[in-house]
This record gives structure tokens, C-alpha cells and sequence, in this order.
């Protein structure tokens, strides 16, 4: 039997590790800016750590001091006032002010512990030079803080020299010569002190580096995509007005095929030949075919190079969906369905592009009887509030959810065994919704998988004549992709 040891790894400790402890001290205020509450963690670190350093020379200086007096207590005093900051700053939320009164105080603790152990030759002055750092860390360094925090250093230092002047000599509450050894721990003290404060300013400048890094490759992505994606634009309008133009040249030739074929299919009948007449009904049944697929392709390249364009007509609803039903019964039938039709609004005038209506419903209808086996394709038509409803309710075998999301894109033919069994492109409902919006409405869907659907189609009865030639508008309405009508 063969053992695997594991050895736990020692986690590798990051400043980040105490940053919910440091936040809990930062009011929502200092929050609100990343700077500032940066600004703040290097306050606190420095407030609940480097009083520490501090009190190990006042140990120093108690174990020395025979009899010690005011000069320590008020010096201890000053390093411990510096752990009541943080729960001021949580309190009231002053931090530039906090952070002044904390450098003043810093000041002040340097001075006083010269003025009374060592005078200039003490150990307390090494840490006078870490008041402007700690400065540049709390305030920042605009022009005014720099400002700032030399005056104050001046004005201690001109009282500093003024007390001095008027004593002529410094107190001795140790002698000299005994405070060589605190020296060198106020030394180290004051060196560890600021870098630690130098080891936290860098790793903020190593993590904004990162972050400054990922955002400069974000933005060469974001434009390297829209680059990629404008110049796709382009290519996709270049094939709709490509396609476009070429819808005569392909049409004509079509259209020749099927009218030749349908002369051949009546001489073939005349002659009583029943193979010549099944073999030329397969090639007028597939030109007609081909016609329906190019027809599609090119509507729905002029639709999207803004090509399309609309001319509105009168006439009577139930003539319209006469038309959609006959057009549909040879379809339906094959597959062993049956029309139901309710028109209430037979006699209504509508005014709108008949042409494209028709496309629209046919579609519609078209693909509810290709889906419905044995079923009933009810198609439904009214007028409210001056729109146009028209419903095409099947019992077919429904939508599925995921397949509703892309039902309307172009070439969004049901996948898996659906597309195989019924076959189709996919050109249908999306032509059939684009026509709509052009025409300014939209097209609804309902449907519930294994019980049928329902699809709607609603335009307004009334299209708006100075829109009817101006392609450019209308496309517009189309790519909006927003209804006109609710």
C-alpha cells in the first residue's frame, strides 16, 4: 500500500488580510472615495501599530530614570493618545482633520521627548524626519497639504527654539551618555516604523499598477471589438445592397422557369402524357420553391439596407383574408388540417401596404399548417382602436422556451429533429416581423410546447402617407425593433 503525504503550505500573508478590520474604523464618507479610503488604511496601520515602537523607548526610558516625573508621563501620554484616533475617525468621520491633529501631535511627542532627554542630541530627533512622510501618506501631496505641514513644522520648531532661548539649557532627567543605547532602539524603531509605512504605500502602487494594467487591456479588447464589429457592419451592408440590386437579375430568370413550366405542364395534359406531367410539375413546384427562398433573402436584405419601401393601398379586410386562406388550403390540407376563419370585420377598410400585409399573414399561416399534423389552423382577424389584430392559433406541437429567444432571427429554424422533420429556413418569422415593424407595429407570440401557438400580428389601419415612399424612415422604424402599435 502506497501513502501520499500532504504538507500544508504556510499561506503567504497579504495587507489585504486586515482590510475588513481596518474598514470597520472608516465611516461611509471616506468610503465614497478609493483614494481617501486608501489614504485612511495607511492612517489606521500606523495608529494601532506604531504606537508600539513608540512605547518601547518610554519602557527604555522608565527602566533609566531613577525617579521619573511629568517629562515621561506626558510623553507616554502623547504615544497613547495616538490609539484613541481610529475610533474617532469612526465616530465623526473628520479625517483631514484627524490627520492634522495627529501629525501636530506626532510633532509634539518628538519635541518634548528632545527638549528633555538629550536636547539635540537626543534619540526622539531621527523620528522628526518621518513627520513629512507620514504627512505625504495621510494628506497627499497637493501644493496646499505640503504647505500645511511644513508651517507646522516651522511654528514647533520656532517654540521648540524660543523655550529653549529663555532656559538656556535643557533639563537632564538622564544623563547623556546613558542614552546611547536608546539611541540605537529609537533608531531601529523610527526605521521600522516607516517601512512599514513604505511596504503598504507599495504594495497599494504594485496593485494599482495591476489594476491600471488590466484597464489598458480591457480598453485595447473593447476597441479591437469595435473595430471588429463596425467593420462587420459594413460587410453586412455591403451584401444587403448587394443583394439588393441584384433582385431583378435573380427573380427574372425564376420567374421564366416556373411561366415555361407551367406552358409545358398544360401541353403535357392537352397530350394526356402522365410521366412528362409529373415530372414538370416537380420543376414548377421547385422553381416556385426557389422563387419563395430568393424572394425571402432578398426582402430581407432591402429591409436591412434600408431599401424597402412601402406603398399603401385600400381594401377590404375580409378580401385580404380570403387571399391568406386560399393561398394556404393546398398546404394545410397535405398535411391533413383544416382552416377556421372568424373575420367579424369583414367590410372594415384598411389602408396599408396590402402586398406586405399578405407576405406577412401568409408566413404566418404557412408555417402553423407546415408544424400542425391532422390539426386546425385558426386564423382570426379584428379591429380595435384603430390597429389590426390578426391571430394564427394552431394545434401543433408548441415552442419550447429556449426556442422562443431566437424564433425571430433570420435563419432561426427549430433545431434537432423539429428542423429535420419539417424542414424550413428559418426566413419566414423573421421577414414576417421585420415587414410589420417596417409597416409600424409587431408581431406576438404565445405558445405552449406540446399544445400549440398562437401567433399575432398587429399593424395600424392607417399608415401615414408621407412615411409611404421614404424607405430611409421606414427602415429606421424597423431597425428600432420597437412597436409603433401595442
Amino acid at each position: 500500500m502506497t501513502h501520499t503525504f500532504e504538507f500544508n503550505r504556510p499561506r503567504r500573508v497579504s495587507p489585504a488580510m486586515i482590510y475588513p478590520v481596518l474598514d470597520w474604523f472608516i465611516p461611509a464618507n471616506v468610503k465614497e472615495s478609493s483614494e481617501l479610503q486608501q489614504r485612511a488604511r495607511m492612517f489606521l496601520i500606523s495608529h494601532i501599530f506604531g504606537p508600539f515602537l513608540g512605547h518601547v523607548i518610554t519602557v527604555y526610558l522608565y527602566i533609566l530614570d531613577p525617579t521619573p516625573d511629568y517629562a515621561l508621563w506626558v510623553l507616554a501620554a502623547s504615544i497613547t493618545v495616538f490609539w484613541t484616533f481610529p475610533f474617532w475617525l469612526k465616530w465623526t468621520g473628520w479625517y483631514n482633520t484627524l490627520a492634522v491633529l495627529s501629525v501636530q501631535n506626532l510633532i509634539f511627542a518628538i519635541l518634548w521627548g528632545c527638549y528633555h532627554y538629550g536636547g539635540l542630541s537626543s534619540p526622539f530627533l531621527p523620528w522628526l524626519l518621518t513627520v513629512p512622510l507620514l504627512a505625504f501618506f495621510y494628506l497627499g501631496s497637493a501644493a496646499r497639504q505640503r504647505l500645511l505641514v511644513l508651517t507646522l513644522i516651522a511654528v514647533n520648531l520656532s517654540a521648540f527654539y524660543v523655550i529653549y532661548w529663555e532656559s538656556s539649557s535643557f533639563p537632564e532627567h538622564v544623563p547623556l551618555n546613558e542614552l546611547s543605547g536608546i539611541g540605537i532602539i529609537s533608531t531601529l524603531a523610527a526605521a521600522v516604523y516607516v517601512s512599514m509605512m513604505a511596504l503598504y504605500y507599495g504594495n497599494i502602487v504594485a496593485s494599482q499598477s495591476e489594476l491600471e494594467h488590466e484597464v489598458r487591456s480591457h480598453l485595447a479588447t473593447a476597441r479591437q471589438l469595435q473595430e471588429a464589429k463596425a467593420e462587420a457592419e459594413r460587410a453586412n451592408r455591403a451584401k444587403s445592397e448587394f443583394l439588393a440590386k441584384m433582385s431583378h437579375e435573380l427573380r427574372t430568370p425564376l420567374n421564366a422557369v416556373i411561366g415555361y413550366s407551367e406552358m409545358l405542364l398544360e401541353e403535357a395534359e392537352e397530350s394526356g402524357s402522365d410521366t412528362q406531367t409529373m415530372d414538370i410539375k416537380r420543376i414548377h413546384s421547385a422553381g416556385k420553391h426557389l422563387l419563395t427562398l430568393v424572394s425571402g433573402v432578398l426582402d430581407l436584405s432591402k429591409l436591412e439596407a434600408g431599401k424597402m419601401e412601402l406603398f399603401p393601398e385600400r381594401f377590404e379586410l375580409g378580401g385580404l383574408v380570403d387571399e391568406v386562406v386560399a393561398a394556404a388550403r393546398e398546404a394545410a390540407a397535405a398535411n391533413g388540417n383544416r382552416i377556421v376563419v372568424a373575420c367579424p370585420d369583414r367590410g372594415v377598410t384598411v389602408e396599408t401596404d396590402m402586398a406586405k400585409l399578405r407576405q406577412a399573414i401568409n408566413n404566418i399561416v404557412d408555417n402553423a399548417a407546415k408544424f400542425t399534423r391532422n390539426g386546425t389552423v385558426t386564423l382570426s382577424a379584428k379591429i380595435a382602436d384603430g390597429v389590426l389584430h390578426v391571430s394564427v392559433r394552431d394545434t401543433g406541437p408548441g415552442i419550447s422556451l429556449e426556442n422562443l429567444a431566437n424564433l425571430f432571427q433570420n435563419f432561426g429554424e427549430s433545431e434537432g429533429a423539429t428542423a429535420s422533420k419539417y424542414g424550413g429556413t428559418g426566413l419566414g418569422l423573421a421577414l414576417s416581423q421585420k415587414l410589420c415593424r417596417l409597416m409600424g407595429g409587431d408581431i406576438e407570440v404565445t405558445s405552449e410546447f406540446g399544445k400549440g401557438s398562437c401567433f399575432t400580428l398587429k399593424v395600424p389601419t392607417r399608415l401615414r402617407s408621407d412615411d409611404a415612399h421614404d424607405p430611409w424612415v421606414l427602415s429606421a422604424t424597423a431597425e428600432q425593433g420597437r412597436p409603433a402599435v401595442s
